[in-house]
């Protein structure tokens, strides 16, 4: 998993609430078990028609959202089913970290585990964030884990709270495995000992 310590980048604003996970990735793309080629179908009922073309007004078929790597959100992002697809195809995009006033429980922790920052701020902070990133490619917001602040282009910093150790996962770039191996002396040294004193198994 890449760390995640400092991210400058465009943020594409998306005020519609509840964005559920089938909005993230429909159903459809589900069959894969692989966690890249999802981006291309990230949103996709809302990025294009049913016989493929692109839908114009959709923020992320715009420039310069295009390349967004953050995202500036309605309330309750994430819900719906548990679909771990969901964080999939958002980092296969290039969207590193999303803001909003609130994630669903599940969407929320799978965010984590796949290096993607979610952030919740108050209402009166992703309206500021929301206006900002309409400001389009000129408009770089900065999301600061080691500071905990995400900072508007004209300079307005704002706080945030994360949850220490997965604020450590994430600086250091530790999924679940990731995590595993950092023990893998001590695993190593318990089954040469166990080995030993069981040699029949």
């Amino acid at each position: 998993m890449d760390k995640f310590t400092k991210l400058t980048g465009i943020a594409a604003p998306m005020p519609l609430v509840n964005i559920d996970t089938d909005m993230i990735i429909p159903k459809q793309f589900l069959k894969t078990i692989q966690r890249s080629g999802l981006g291309k179908n990230l949103f996709d009922e809302m990025r294009y028609t049913q016989d493929g073309a692109e839908i114009a007004d959709f923020v992320l078929n715009k420039e310069p959202y295009r390349k967004a790597e953050i995202i500036i959100a309605g309330d309750n992002f994430g819900c719906g089913s548990s679909r771990e697809h969901a964080p999939w195809a958002l980092l296969d995009f290039g969207i590193r970290c999303v803001i909003s006033t609130s994630f669903a429980d599940i969407f929320y922790n799978n965010c984590f585990k796949n290096g993607i920052l979610p952030i919740v701020m108050p209402q009166e902070v992703v309206d500021v964030l929301m206006e900002d990133a309409r400001k389009g490619g000129n408009a770089r917001m900065v999301v600061d884990l080691e500071a905990q602040t995400v900072s508007t282009s004209d300079g307005q910093s704002f706080a945030f709270s994360v949850d220490p150790f997965r604020k450590h996962c994430l600086l250091n770039g530790l999924d679940d495995i990731g995590l595993t191996l950092e023990k893998a002396t001590a695993i190593d040294s318990f089954e040469a000992k166990a080995k030993t004193l069981r040699p029949w198994i």
